[in-house]
C-alpha cells in the first residue's frame, strides 16, 4: 500500500507539468522539479561580470555552428538560420536593445535565450556536443588575447615615450640615490632607461603568456571531450588559436593562464609603483626636480598652495589591489578538484578588474612622463661633491692602490672634511697629501660631475656613449617590434593598434 501511494505520488508530480516547464526555460532544467531559490539564483549569477564576454561568446558560437555543420550535424539551411540569429543578437548588444531577464544566469544563456526567441528551436542544436564548461573558458581566452594585445601596445607605447623623453634629456645630470641617499652623479636619461629596461622584461613575459593563454579548449565539452567528430583544427583556425589543449579535463579546470596573468599584471605594477614612488619624490618641493603637468594633479580642499601627485598615489594603492586580486584567486583555485567547479567563475571578475586597471594605469604613466617638466637648475643643485668620493677612491686606484685600501683613504679624506665643516672638494692639497702622498695636482680633475659620469663607459653605465647604446638598443627593438606587429607609436595613441585577428608577437627586449 505504501509503495503504490508512493508510485502514485510520484506519478502525480511528474504530470505537474507547469513546475517541469518552469524548471526547463533553463539551459539545466530539465533534471529538476522546481526552480531555485531567487536568492540563490542571484547568487549564481556572473551576468553582472561577464556580460562584457558578449561579442566573443557569439564569435565562439559562429565557429562552432560551422565546425557542426562541417561534420553533417546542421544543415546548410539550420546553419544558415543561426548564422543570421546570431548576428540579430550581436546587432542588440551592439546598439543596447537587448533584454536581460531575472533567470538569465551568465553571457551564455542569454545569448542562446535569445537565440531561442530569434530562430525557434533550431537554435537548441547550436549547443550539439558542447558544454558551458569549454564554452565559458574559450570565452575568456579569447577575450584575454585581445585584452593582451591592447595592454601590449599601451606598453610599448609607453617605452616608447620614454625612450624619446631620455633621449631628449640626455645632458642632464641629477644624484642616483642607493638606501634613498645621494650615491654617485648619472644621467636622467640613466634613470629613465633603468626604468624603461624593466617594463622590456615585462614587454616579454607578457608575449610568452600570450602563447599559452592561445590555446583552444572548444571541443573539450563538460569532461570527457567531443563525441561528434568536430574538427578542432578547424576550430583553431576559425577562432585564431595558436594550436588545441591536449586533455579535455584539463582543458575545461585549467586556470593557469588566469593566474600568470594576474601575476603578470602584479609584476608589471610593481615596476610601475616604483616609478610613481620615484616621481613623487622628485616632484615634491624638497627635490624640486620635476614638475607634474597640471592634466596629472589635483589640489586641496583647504590649502590653496597644494599640487598633489594624486594620481601616481593612486598608482601606488591600485598595485597593491592587483596583488589581492592575485592572491585571492590563488586561494580559490588551491582546494578544487579536477575538472570544472563553480569556483572558477571568480576568475572573469579579477581578470577584468586586473586588466581595467592595468590599461588606466598605463595611460596615466604615458601621460605623466610625456609631460613631466624638468627643473635642470635644481638637479645640478642637488650634486654635492661628498657624492665625488668614490671618484677620489678610483684616483688612487689609478696610481697602483688596490680598490679596499683607497676606498678606506677616500672615507679618511671625507671625514676630514666633516671636521673641517668644508666641502670635500675644498680640502686643501697638503691636507690631501695628509691622508696619502699620492694626491697631487692632477686631483682637481676628480671635482667634475661631467667628467664623473664619462668614466662609466662599459656597456650599462651612466656616460653619454652609453646611455646612447642603450637608446639605440630599445629603439631598434621597438622599430622591429612594431614591424612585425604592423603597429606605429601613433596607431597606439587612438586605439591599440591591431587589425582584426592579428596577435602581437615583438622580438625578444634588448634585455635579453
Amino acid at each position: 500500500m505504501t509503495h503504490r501511494m508512493l508510485c502514485c505520488c510520484n506519478m502525480s508530480t511528474v504530470r505537474d507539468g507547469p513546475k517541469l516547464a518552469a524548471a526547463s526555460s533553463r539551459l539545466w532544467g530539465g533534471r529538476f522539479l522546481s526552480g531555485p531559490n531567487a536568492v540563490a539564483e542571484h547568487f549564481g549569477s556572473s551576468l553582472r561580470h561577464d556580460r562584457r564576454l558578449w561579442a566573443v561568446d557569439l564569435q565562439g558560437s559562429r565557429a562552432y555552428a560551422r565546425a557542426l555543420a562541417r561534420c553533417g550535424l546542421l544543415t546548410s539551411q539550420q546553419l544558415h538560420e543561426i548564422e543570421q540569429g546570431l548576428e540579430k543578437v550581436e546587432a542588440e548588444w551592439a546598439n543596447g536593445s537587448i533584454e536581460e531577464l531575472p533567470h538569465d544566469e551568465d553571457i551564455h544563456s542569454i545569448n542562446e535565450r535569445r537565440l531561442k526567441e530569434v530562430i525557434g528551436e533550431v537554435a537548441g542544436m547550436l549547443h550539439t556536443g558542447r558544454s558551458r564548461n569549454d564554452q565559458v573558458v574559450t570565452d575568456l581566452r579569447i577575450w584575454m588575447r585581445n585584452s593582451i594585445d591592447e595592454v601590449q601596445s599601451l606598453l610599448w607605447l609607453l617605452i616608447h615615450n620614454m625612450v624619446s623623453r631620455a633621449a631628449t634629456d640626455i645632458d642632464l645630470l641629477f644624484p642616483g640615490y642607493t638606501h634613498m641617499q645621494r650615491a654617485q652623479p648619472v644621467r636622467w636619461s640613466h634613470w629613465i632607461m633603468g626604468h624603461a629596461v624593466a617594463l622590456c622584461r615585462d614587454a616579454d613575459r607578457l608575449s610568452e603568456l600570450l602563447c599559452r593563454t592561445n590555446v583552444l579548449p572548444l571541443g573539450s565539452g563538460a569532461i570527457a571531450g567531443n563525441p561528434f567528430n568536430i574538427d578542432r583544427e578547424f576550430l583553431r583556425k576559425e577562432l585564431g588559436f595558436y594550436s588545441i589543449s591536449l586533455n579535455s579535463i584539463d582543458a575545461t579546470g585549467d586556470r593557469d593562464f588566469v593566474v600568470e596573468y594576474l601575476f603578470w599584471a602584479s609584476l608589471l605594477m610593481l615596476h610601475l609603483s616604483r616609478l610613481a614612488g620615484d616621481v613623487i619624490l622628485f616632484c615634491s618641493v624638497e627635490f624640486g626636480f620635476v614638475s607634474l603637468d597640471d592634466a596629472y594633479s589635483t589640489g586641496s580642499s583647504l590649502m590653496p598652495q597644494k599640487k598633489n601627485p594624486d594620481s601616481l598615489e593612486l598608482v601606488r594603492a591600485m598595485a597593491g589591489r592587483l596583488y589581492g586580486r592575485l592572491t585571492g584567486f590563488m586561494m580559490q583555485l588551491k582546494g578544487i578538484s579536477s575538472g570544472y567547479s563553480k569556483d572558477l567563475q571568480e576568475d572573469k571578475e579579477a581578470v577584468f578588474d586586473c586588466h581595467d586597471t592595468v590599461r588606466n594605469v598605463l595611460h596615466v604613466i604615458t601621460g605623466v612622463i610625456s609631460t613631466l617638466k624638468v627643473n635642470p637648475e635644481a638637479m645640478h643643485d642637488a650634486l654635492s661633491p661628498e657624492m665625488l668620493a668614490t671618484d677620489l677612491a678610483y684616483y688612487l686606484v689609478r696610481k697602483g692602490v688596490p680598490f679596499r685600501k683607497a676606498h678606506d683613504l677616500a672615507g679618511k679624506a671625507v671625514i676630514l672634511a666633516e671636521f673641517q665643516h668644508i666641502p670635500l672638494n675644498q680640502m686643501s692639497l697638503e691636507a690631501l697629501r695628509h691622508v696619502s702622498p699620492l694626491f697631487d695636482q692632477d686631483v682637481l680633475a676628480v671635482w667634475n660631475f661631467e667628467h664623473s659620469v664619462e668614466q662609466y663607459k662599459a656597456a650599462g653605465g651612466t656616460s653619454r656613449s652609453s646611455v646612447l647604446q642603450q637608446i639605440t638598443k630599445l629603439r631598434q627593438w621597438l622599430d622591429s617590434t612594431f614591424k612585425e606587429s604592423n603597429v606605429t607609436p601613433g596607431d597606439m595613441i587612438s586605439s591599440n593598434g591591431k587589425k582584426d585577428g592579428e596577435k602581437a608577437k615583438p622580438s625578444a627586449s634588448p634585455h635579453s
